[in-house]
């Protein structure tokens, strides 16, 4: 199987600029292909996952992967898909979300591997030193802007009366075919990849190295995801799904794969994993037999998040997601924990409630929201129904005391299967 043939099943080809030709030339030996990231923040998400695991998947086949950072398209800012101009970020701004970005990179691309090794380059080196008038004249000059206005990306926003598209925007299609142009050039790159909506970009970038290098070089664009309801892929109510942790936690990260809509688990793991072609059809199979075991999500879950986070974060993020599902907290990390707690109502308490002798379970319960009553409570604990750090107590004469606090600070409440309330003791 060829790398085209792969991302073909995998459906994960949108368009191309001309495929019998592209796939000529890849079958004749390694091709250079890059695609552009602009880093508008100091953290991928996992929207920009598809293009940039693509480019991984080039890689394990042979061939030479460019990662453009677009420190100078970046200030500017792509209108593709937008429906209002971006913020513009400044230089330092810039470089230090180039940089915390390129840590990630390591993790999707491999940039020590001696035969093809990926390579992470910014666009400001080679825009910056090139002055307005030089721009217009060497690269302005072969756009019309009947074409220009044409792209789906211009059209669109200049069809808005109110936000309209300002002269910087519009500009955005030359600088990255500009980009094309360079590393075609200097560095023989043949192909360009990038979502969708970067359809017109790209062809610009194809037809300006057509133009002044008499050269030919390729697009190929992937599908812009979308969720089986037709939501926007990779946002939740509380915002955007981060690849740092310090944005969004790896339990959160891991939750949100495994949280999947069914109709889109399987078509996640030919996007989202390099799982083999044999191992997906089999998670596709059980998956339709059984979707309550939700061994597709599981497996979904556990590669994209062990790829980004590494294995001993994730068997974390596993372990603090079976607790919420009944799992024992023996040796579990205050880290893990600490997700757990984000993730359920938490209660806080002044220490000197606790007496030496403890405050009674059922006045916790009542404190703490899981029951409507102490007479309740009572009822609930006789039934055998509530359970203190994963532990079922039959004994309503229970008394908390500070030592069953974990880590000196929390104690985890649940009634029944899934109700649970953390309540943490208030320090300092």
């Amino acid at each position: 199987m060829t790398i085209l043939e792969d991302l073909q099943w995998r459906g994960l080809v949108a368009d191309s600029t001309d495929m019998p030709e592209l796939t000529r030339r890849v079958a004749t030996g390694p091709i250079t292909l890059y695609c552009g990231f602009d880093p508008t923040a100091d953290s991928l998400h996992v929207g920009n996952l598809v293009p940039l695991l693509a480019l991984r998947r080039f890689q394990l086949f042979g061939h030479h992967p460019i990662a453009l950072a677009g420190g100078a398209t970046g200030s500017i800012g792509d209108p593709s898909g937008k429906s209002q101009e971006r913020q513009l970020l400044t230089r330092e701004t810039l470089s230090a979300n180039i940089a915390s970005v390129k840590v990630q990179l390591a993790k999707l691309l491999d940039f020590e591997v001696p035969a093809n090794p990926a390579r992470l380059l910014d666009n400001a080196t080679w825009t910056a030193p090139v002055t307005f008038i030089d721009f217009l004249r060497d690269i302005g000059k072969h756009f019309s802007v009947n074409m220009m206005i044409g792209k789906e990306s211009v059209r669109a926003r200049m069809e808005d009366r109110e936000t309209g598209i300002s002269y910087t925007e519009f500009s955005y299609m030359l600088l990255q075919a500009f980009d094309f142009y360079h590393l075609r050039k200097e560095l023989g790159c043949e192909l360009q990849i990038g979502g969708s909506d970067q359809w017109g970009n790209i062809t610009a970038g194809t037809d300006l190295i057509r133009k002044k290098l008499g050269s030919h070089a390729f697009g190929l664009t992937l599908p812009l995801i979308t969720n089986a309801d037709g939501t926007k892929f990779g946002k939740t109510v509380a915002g955007a799904i981060w690849l740092d942790p310090k944005r969004t936690s790896v339990y959160r990260f891991y939750q949100f794969w495994i949280r999947t809509d069914d109709r889109d688990v399987v078509r996640y793991l030919r996007y989202f994993t390099f799982l083999p072609q044999a191992e997906i059809e089999a998670l596709e199979k059980e998956h339709l037999a059984r979707p309550e075991a939700r061994v597709a999500h599981k497996a979904l879950a556990r590669s994209v998040t062990e790829l980004i986070h590494g294995l001993q974060a994730t068997e974390e993020a596993i372990r603090a997601s079976d607790i919420l599902f009944g799992g024992d907290l023996d040796g579990i990390s205050e880290a893990t924990f600490s997700d757990i707690v984000g993730e359920v109502p938490t209660k806080t308490i002044e220490p000197s409630l606790l007496t030496p002798e403890g405050m009674s379970l059922p006045d916790l319960l009542l404190l703490s929201g899981l029951a409507p009553s102490k007479g309740q409570a009572r009822k609930d604990i006789d039934g055998g129904g509530i359970y203190v750090n994963a532990k079922r107590v039959a004994d309503s004469s229970m008394r908390v005391t500070c030592d069953l606090f974990l880590f000196g600070k929390y104690l985890l409440l649940r009634k029944g299967k899934r109700t649970y309330t953390c309540v943490s003791l208030s320090i300092g």
